[in-house]
């Protein structure tokens, strides 16, 4: 098809005016379809902006530059999951060290890591995906490398609260930027990518094996830094693999920013720039032209003109100065953002139902897995192998388990009749029936494997819920979206140490509750109203 700056052939309304469902239809040579319907409230002009970037996406198809993106967004992917566990494995030999309550640690690291939801998030729909995408991962890399030379407890978990700002800040920049550069076709790689969070787990697990195993002091009465650096070296070597990670995506991979956060900002001049940008870099032609976006605020609401700025601006002049410019950015932390992902009673309902499934899943998971380390230490001891070598193998082992979860959320996700909402159901109720059984253990080797069953399932839950809730929210208000329910899972991760601290861990009681949280969750993603399975995201 070649490109064309207008629509006069396509078919009108009787007083002139180009039929929106003509205009969405005829953009592109491919035709993508969207989550959203006539009734969820999404504005119309964008709504068929975003539909013409789609096909255009879907004309360019898979190519070099978003198989790069799947390398480099699955770095968020990966950090998100590492850094959680990370705590974990230092636990014990940082509370022998420095002789502190442990779960401070892991409070100190929620309060970052809700930090860094809420702000990311934000910030991505204000500032664009760019910046945030590469500073996360660089806020990260310094930090934990400066807590390896941590002095005391309290500069170790201050410490651990900052690197979590960047850790807090990946998954919801992550997911937006990879879902707003790949084709619709392909959005079942949004799911697989948390393979990059299994291998996160399972790096940091091998990676901490011989170093903590191999230079930790034994206990607590006799145990001075020097035979204590073990720790130390795993921060090091962490936070320098972060930063490897950075120089990989700042300096190595040339990234462009969204297209539809572009668009969404009035900027779609830079938007086609952008797409046309890609579909060279991917060895392919594009028809879009900026004459089709514009033809869209022509016909259904926004005149397009010399001095004008659509969307924010509306029909005012733009005003360039610098006192402008800080104005529009301070005028974007408003509600607006908020108020689009609850315009209608429908997507009101679902913005809401995955807040409360995020929320739930925040407090279930880190109440369990936040502290498998100790709990299979314990429980090991109770069964007579609770050994450093034991312990940190088992912890491979689980992170090995998580790796085919992910695969297998990706197959599971396009399925006819089960989608995503199924898929992500169905792997919630089960991860919660594994984690009752697994109190029913009685030798090591049985709570080994109901614990392989719960990484399993628990991956394939992340996999799909990571990748739903970012498809569920419209472009302009996506970063958004993702800092609340980012942020609900977080303020409830907060309350898992606050737990920790009054209750008595060595029982199965902070199991059963985890367990019970997740069959909960499981049965409210059935009631999901949208399926976003072989629909554009917009």
């Amino acid at each position: 098809m070649s490109a064309k700056g207008s629509h006069d052939n396509l078919p009108r309304t009787d007083s002139g005016d180009l039929k929106k469902t003509d205009l969405e239809a005829h953009a592109i040579a491919v035709e993508t379809h969207d989550i959203f319907d006539d009734a969820a409230g999404v504005d119309p002009v964008y709504q068929a902006k975003a539909k013409i970037l789609n096909d255009a996406f879907q004309e360019i198809g898979m190519g070099r530059y978003q198989w790069y993106l799947f390398v480099v967004a699955g770095f968020g992917w990966f950090s998100d999951n590492l850094w959680p566990i990370v705590t974990g494995l230092i636990l014990d030999p940082v509370v022998n060290e420095f002789g502190f309550q442990g779960p401070f640690l892991k409070l100190g690291q929620n309060i970052g890591l809700l930090v860094g939801a809420a702000f990311w998030g934000v910030a991505s729909d204000v500032w664009g995906r760019k910046w945030c995408f590469n500073l996360t991962l660089l806020i990260t890399g310094i930090f934990a490398i400066a807590a390896g030379a941590s002095p005391n407890s309290i500069a170790l978990c201050s410490l651990a609260a900052v690197w979590s700002i960047g850790v807090g800040g990946n998954l919801p920049v992550d997911s937006a930027v990879f879902l707003e550069f790949i084709p619709a076709s392909h959005q079942y790689l949004l799911t697989i990518l948390s393979i990059w969070w299994a291998f996160g787990q399972l790096v940091g697990s091998l990676v901490a094996w011989p170093l903590i195993a191999d230079f930790s002091c034994a206990s607590a009465s006799d145990c001075p830094r020097a035979s204590n650096q073990g720790w130390r070296y795993f921060l090091y070597t962490m936070g320098g693999l972060m930063m490897f990670f950075f120089v990989l995506r700042f300096f190595v991979f040339h990234m462009y920013e969204s297209p539809k956060f572009l668009m969404g900002r009035g900027r779609d001049a830079e938007a086609v720039a952008v797409v046309h940008a890609v579909a060279r870099y991917n060895g392919r032609e594009s028809s879009l032209t900026l004459a089709m976006l514009e033809d869209v605020d022509r016909q259904l609401g926004r005149g397009v003109g010399k001095g004008k700025i659509q969307g924010d601006e509306g029909e005012k002049g733009l005003d360039t100065s610098a006192r402008g410019a800080m104005m529009r950015k301070l005028a974007t932390f408003g509600g607006s953002h908020v108020k689009g992902l609850f315009a209608t009673k429908k997507l009101a309902y679902s913005t809401t139902l995955l807040i409360i499934v995020w929320a739930l899943i925040g407090l279930a998971f880190p109440l369990y897995n936040g502290f498998v380390t100790f709990f299979l230490a314990t429980r090991g001891a109770d069964f007579g192998d609770g050994s450093v070598y034991i312990t940190y193998r088992n912890q491979v082992i689980l992170s090995v388990i998580g790796v085919p979860g992910a695969l297998l959320a990706g197959y599971m996700v396009e399925l006819p009749y089960l989608g995503r909402k199924g898929t992500l159901a169905i792997s919630t109720i089960i991860t919660g029936v594994f984690l009752f059984a697994s109190t029913t253990a009685r030798t090591s080797d049985a709570l080994l494997g109901w614990n392989c069953g719960f990484t399993f399932t628990s991956n394939v839950m992340y996999g799909v819920l990571y990748a739903v809730s970012p498809e569920l929210f419209p472009t302009k208000d996506r970063g958004t979206g993702n800092a609340i329910v980012g942020s609900a899972n977080r303020v409830f991760g907060i309350m898992a140490p606050i737990i920790a601290l009054y209750a008595d861990l060595s029982t199965p009681v902070p199991i059963w509750v985890a367990g019970a949280l997740f069959l909960v969750s499981g049965f409210i993603c059935l009631l999901l109203p949208f399926e976003p399975r072989g629909k554009a995201s917009i």
